[in-house]
């Protein structure tokens, strides 16, 4: 069974959380969470708040336990960009984009289906 949790419009800029979402996607949610734990980023904080989101969100809606747990997919999306400008010289003006993103974590259980384990089916 598939758990998800969303963190919408975070004000960070997607490249930057990008490379930490991969990182932890397959992993299973107990090394997820250590790794977030320990990584002096922004983006990381970030992550390791949406996770735990995920984890509480499996545990209490879904009845999962947390040890059966595993990243399936980590994804962090383009949110909308503030548009803002600077005065330059010369009256002009340079354009400055502070983007937004939003942090989509899915959770799945380690657990084979009975139907799926050894079983062969005849055609």
């Amino acid at each position: 069974m598939d758990v998800k949790a969303t963190m919408r419009f975070v004000r960070i800029s997607p490249t930057k959380a990008r490379d930490l979402a991969r990182k932890i996607q397959g992993m299973p949610v107990a090394d997820a969470l250590n790794a977030m734990q320990f990584t002096r980023r922004k983006a990381a904080t970030l992550i390791l708040k949406t996770l735990k989101s995920a984890v509480a969100n499996a545990e209490n809606n879904a009845n999962l336990s947390a040890e059966n747990l595993r990243v399936k997919e980590a994804v962090v999306e383009n949110g909308p960009t503030m548009k803002r400008f600077r005065p330059r010289a010369r009256g002009g003006a340079s354009r400055i984009l502070k983007r937004s993103s939003h942090i989509r974590i899915v959770l799945a259980d380690n657990e084979v289906p009975a139907d799926a384990a050894g079983v062969e089916r005849s055609s």
